[in-house]
């Protein structure tokens, strides 16, 4: 019964073979390779938009190299006070953009809203050179609390950061499961939505290791090239990268594997909300279910097997109080979640009411 995270799950056999075929033989490296080329036609395709795209190991990378090139040094980057670059990425933005301040926004709604953003830009001093240059806003799409923007909200907020003249990243680490749950098209939710530049993650949906950096401003990719291989992410045998995403992106097998993610997160929230001592935290909307339950519970949970973590009680709304002896928790489902770990599980709560 593993809820602890998507990161856990292996590779889609879909992506394990596109891997296994491109190692045959040789090939062009540093990503001059059909596969790398293939997936940047797909990407731009998928996107319904001329793109620049390039391919780094890891999320942090990804994340952090995007925002080194829309934000200075002596920038600011808003982003909501849960998103992950503010709660788990070390220090990475701050080492890779040269010094940009991240500039959290917290908020009840458990995403960035449009009056937030605004009270938030006008609370900045403009103290040049003083002060801090709002240089960039961060959407995490899906956010830290498994909640997803619609284009609308997108559009919104895109809007006013543009405005004041910030470029807009979005870290999409969940972006196919936030597809998934709006049945909208990708392209809605990118370059029609105002994002400039998306870390399109695949490695929690299915591949191995593969994130892409996306500019639909292909004007910001200038020198990238250059950023990703002073970072040590220029890999020689890049064809790994573009046969994970050719792989992923062929047939819509990522969408596939987000839909399951997804409906499994659907059916794990029902099994825990009907537990008496369960509450939910957060609307499920994509794979992540968040709860408030007795520690005592939680650990009768991991005792028998159960995968999960605990969980920030800074992530919860105002409007949901932590009880005496209660702590929130994270659930996790992937393209790997099997209906019978939700069986089990929903069996072992039965026994622990």
């Amino acid at each position: 019964m593993n809820f602890g995270s998507d990161n856990q799950s292996g590779v889609s056999p879909q992506i394990l073979q596109a891997l296994v075929e491109a190692c045959a033989g040789t090939a062009a490296s540093y990503g001059n390779d059909p596969w790398t080329r293939e997936a940047e036609g797909l990407l731009a395709g998928l996107f319904e938009h001329d793109v620049r795209a390039f391919f780094v190991a890891t999320g942090t990378a990804a994340n952090c190299l995007a925002l080194s090139a829309i934000a200075p040094p002596w920038g600011g980057i808003f982003c909501h006070a849960q998103a992950h670059l503010a709660s788990d990425e070390s220090s990475a933005p701050e080492f890779f953009t040269g010094g940009a301040r991240l500039l959290p926004i917290a908020t009840d709604s458990g995403k960035l809203t449009p009056q937030a953003l605004q009270q938030a830009l006008q609370q900045l001093p403009d103290a040049r050179p003083h002060g801090i240059r709002p240089s960039a806003l961060s959407l995490t799409q899906a956010t830290e609390n498994g909640l997803v923007y619609s284009p609308d909200e997108l559009r919104a907020l895109t809007g006013i950061a543009h405005h004041h003249g910030l470029h807009v990243h979005m870290d999409g680490a969940r972006f196919a499961n936030a597809v998934a749950a709006l049945g909208c098209t990708p392209a809605q939710l990118g370059a029609q939505a105002g994002i400039d530049v998306l870390t399109f993650g695949a490695s929690k949906d299915g591949a191995l290791a593969a994130e892409a950096v996306v500019f639909f401003n292909t004007a910001l990719a200038e020198d990238f090239d250059l950023r990703r291989k002073r970072a040590g992410q220029l890999v020689s045998k890049g064809r790994l990268f573009g046969a994970q995403f050719c792989g992923w992106l062929r047939d819509g097998h990522w969408l596939q594997l987000a839909h399951h993610a997804n409906a499994c997160a659907t059916a794990l929230a029902d099994v825990l909300r009907a537990h008496a001592q369960i509450q939910l935290a957060w609307p499920v909307q994509a794979n992540e279910v968040f709860v408030v339950l007795p520690r005592s519970l939680l650990d009768q949970l991991h005792e028998a097997g159960v995968q999960c973590y605990d969980w920030y009680a800074s992530s919860l709304p105002a409007s949901l109080p932590l009880p005496a002896g209660h702590v929130p928790a994270r659930f996790v489902t992937s393209w790997a979640t099997r209906t019978e770990e939700i069986d089990a599980l929903q069996a072992l709560l039965h026994r622990l009411r």
